[in-house]
């Protein structure tokens, strides 16, 4: 389970959007940027492949949640 994932949001106008995020994972702290299409650039070196596409499902999930959904 993913924990203290943050986000702030780095840029916004009509042709980009982008978000620097971060948060824990096994003791180790991961971050990188989230662009408007769901893309993601990491700045933490993942080495599982595995582990990555967990990781990437579960950061696009939470941004969907906090930023494209109304609460």
């Amino acid at each position: 389970m993913l924990t203290h994932f943050q986000y702030k949001e780095i840029k916004n106008n009509l042709i980009n959007q982008e978000w620097n995020f971060s948060f824990f994972y096994k003791q180790k702290e991961y971050n990188g940027t989230y662009f408007k299409d769901g893309s993601i650039t990491w700045k933490s070196a993942i080495t599982d492949d595995k582990e990555k596409s967990f990781l990437e499902s579960c950061v696009h999930d939470l941004m969907l949640y906090h930023v494209y959904e109304e609460h």
